[in-house]
């Protein structure tokens, strides 16, 4: 049987006294986040029908030419690029994507049409930042922090970004949709129509991750794995594009804040006599090293491969 990873039920966190319930979730996250750094969701609290009805609206949207996509084209005041987006040409990854910050952001770029998109794409970021304060807590739980201590040092919500991706069906010559990687924020939400393609690798062996109804796919970033010491790790992914078809999803980014800086905390090095395994680093540095060459072309080349070995410490 091939491997696959956890699914949990967070249904005992929308109600009252099952503690039980409660504590097998945390440990099956906790498990999953220092084996997989990815696991699933179900009970989740966002509502089935809004997940797919943003999937259908999406699927419209990135259906309509180009020239009325670009319409949508990113403006040059938000920190990343708003708005529709293509890949460049010369660029490994083949897909088109549309980006939002906070509704509250005055950053965000909507197309007029689909004319539901808008409301329904605000709904659903304000769902997942909301839910990304759950996992938040789930996790400071699980590596056994001070209450509230992760919600305090990561409080502000105004770096929170969402996408929603149109993966283009593979070619005979090419199948990369989004080259292997890992995620630099905090915690990540993916969902996706069931056409596949998302890949986490665990001990060299590629571990697809198969759509499955009304759940969602949760992975840590890197983030979490600095201020662990890497007890909980940011594992490294992909997307694979099917052949024939086009994959349509969403990831939102539970992000950190520019001016935070980030480093191993002493809980998980000096105080259990433990080195650390990474330098500190400001966030905004490390996330615009990463996120330079997703916008417009021309992309660096050299930025292609910044990741957080750049901040490692060799023992």
């Amino acid at each position: 049987m091939s491997e696959s990873i956890p699914t949990v039920d967070l249904s005992p966190f929308f109600g009252e006294g099952d503690e039980d319930g409660k504590k097998k979730a945390k440990e099956v996250i906790s498990q999953a986040c220092s084996q997989y750094g990815f696991f699933q969701i179900q009970n989740h609290g966002v509502s089935p029908e809004l997940l797919s009805r943003a999937l259908e609206l999406s699927k419209t949207f990135f259906g309509f030419s180009d020239d009325v996509k670009l319409k949508s084209s990113p403006g040059s005041a938000a920190p990343l690029p708003t708005g529709y987006s293509k890949r460049p040409e010369h660029a490994p990854d083949k897909s088109e994507y549309m980006l939002m910050f906070p509704p509250e952001s005055g950053f965000n770029v909507y197309p007029e049409n689909p004319p539901e998109f808008k409301e329904v794409l605000e709904d659903v970021f304000t769902h997942l930042a909301n839910l990304g304060s759950l996992i938040e807590s789930i996790i400071n739980e699980c590596l056994g922090l001070p209450p509230n201590f992760l919600k305090e040092y990561n409080h502000d919500r105004s770096w929170d970004f969402m996408v929603a991706h149109h993966y283009f069906p593979a070619t005979e010559t090419e199948n990369n949709g989004l080259s292997e990687h890992e995620d630099p924020n905090c915690v990540t939400f993916v969902f996706q129509d069931q056409v596949g393609g998302l890949k986490v690798r665990k001990n060299g062996e590629w571990i697809p991750i198969t759509p499955a109804q009304d759940t969602l796919v949760v992975n840590i970033g890197d983030v979490i794995q600095v201020l662990s010491n890497k007890k909980f790790k940011s594992a490294t992914h992909k997307v694979v594009r099917p052949e024939g078809k086009s994959r349509y999803s969403y990831a939102f980014f539970y992000n950190l804040q520019g001016y935070k800086w980030v480093e191993p905390l002493s809980k998980f090095t000096e105080e259990i006599r433990e080195a650390p395994k990474y330098r500190g680093f400001l966030y905004q540095e490390y996330q615009a090293s990463r996120m330079r060459n997703k916008s417009h072309p021309p992309a660096k080349p050299e930025d292609n491969n910044i990741n957080i070995t750049h901040y490692a410490i060799n023992s």
